[in-house]
């Protein structure tokens, strides 16, 4: 899968313009505040639906402008794939595959497979446990559309349940065969989830070890621990018993909604004994890890964009990562940076095509 060329019509700092792709390397080089990693985060939009970046969809309209449109052309299965995001200010955000508008988004999910690795990541070191399950059911929606609609169909349920808590409290009332049914839905997605998330990381964390292994010369020793509620008992089971809990807090305080993914290097957790350089490795290796599962269960190279990747890293590490993408099993590339000399210098180390794109 290649993505031949990219056009943003007032997407962030961009007011009008165009890419043609090389379909190896591509690199932006420029200024802090140029745009590099907006161009980044446009690619990943169109696989997406959202930016990386910002979350609020209008504050990824161009100030002073009233609509974005970001227009992708790939090359995917010998066919020719177009994609269109647009949003306007006070409509829905319109998805388009091939001139015609998804119904939902998430059908467009794991169709163009991704991957960024940027600075931006470290929130899944310092941040809670929300962030780290985002990452999780991420990587496996791109490839199971089924946990993704599972996962859509439980958090609907949680905010319904949620919500008649909230009224129990509020008319001072209780009906329990009302919450039951409730119970009985999150007890059955929840279980799937649970399911999907543990088989995953059994897949997932060798692949993970090895690539840090890769990157750091085997030096430290990492882990990946998968923190649940639902790993002794059954949902419906841990529900009845926290119901007092529940009704006073007014929403539900178990299920997978809980769970968490715990970093750790040389057993201990890597947020409060990693060194920068670590946690950076640990971060690209999550990410590389990412991508090789992802390719495996889908067939098809994901595109690779790295953020800035060269900062806070020293020679060593980056090099190893330059070797890890001098590779066929490695498909197209997307890297930002700010010192045009240095990224010249270590993609040349790479026997690949490239272009460089000076912002």
């Amino acid at each position: 899968m290649i993505l031949k060329s990219l056009a943003l019509l007032n997407y962030k700092n961009f007011e009008n313009r165009s890419f043609d792709f090389n379909e190896k390397i591509n690199c932006f080089v420029g200024n802090n505040g140029v745009g590099k990693t907006n161009v980044l985060d446009a690619i990943y939009h169109l696989s997406f639906g959202k930016s990386y970046f910002n979350p609020i969809a209008i504050q990824n309209i161009k100030h002073d402008e009233s609509f974005f449109v970001i227009n992708g052309e790939y090359d995917k299965n010998d066919a020719t794939e177009k994609i269109v995001v647009s949003l306007k200010k006070g409509q829905k955000k319109v998805i388009k595959r091939n001139a015609k508008a998804y119904e939902r988004f998430s059908d467009h999910i794991g169709f163009l497979p991704l991957v960024i690795i940027s600075p931006a990541d470290r929130d899944l070191i310092i941040e809670g446990s929300a962030t780290r399950r985002k990452f999780i059911d991420s990587v496996i929606s791109q490839s199971d559309k089924a946990y993704l609609e599972t996962l859509i169909k439980y958090n609907k349920v949680l905010a319904q349940r949620n919500s008649l808590l909230k009224y129990f409290a509020l008319n001072n009332t209780f009906n329990n065969d009302t919450l039951l049914i409730y119970n009985e839905q999150l007890n059955q997605f929840g279980h799937d989830i649970h399911k999907k998330r543990t088989r995953f990381l059994e897949i997932f964390i060798p692949i993970f070890k090895n690539r840090y292994k890769a990157i750091s010369n085997g030096n430290e020793s990492v882990n990946l621990i998968y923190e649940s509620d639902l790993t002794d008992k059954n949902l419906g089971q841990l529900l009845s018993e926290v119901i007092n809990k529940d009704k006073a807090l007014q929403y539900t305080s178990v299920g997978i909604h809980k769970d968490d993914l715990l970093f750790n290097i040389d057993n201990h957790p890597i947020k409060k004994f990693g060194s920068q350089g670590q946690q950076k490795s640990f971060l690209i290796a999550l990410k590389l890890a990412q991508f090789d599962f992802i390719k495996a269960q889908s067939g098809v190279n994901p595109i690779l964009l790295l953020d800035d990747i060269f900062d806070k890293l020293d020679e060593q590490r980056v090099s190893q990562i330059i070797k890890l993408v001098d590779d066929e099993n490695f498909g197209q590339l997307f890297i930002s940076d700010t010192h045009a000399d240095r990224t010249e210098a270590a993609i040349k180390q790479v026997h690949q095509s490239y272009e460089i794109f000076k912002l």
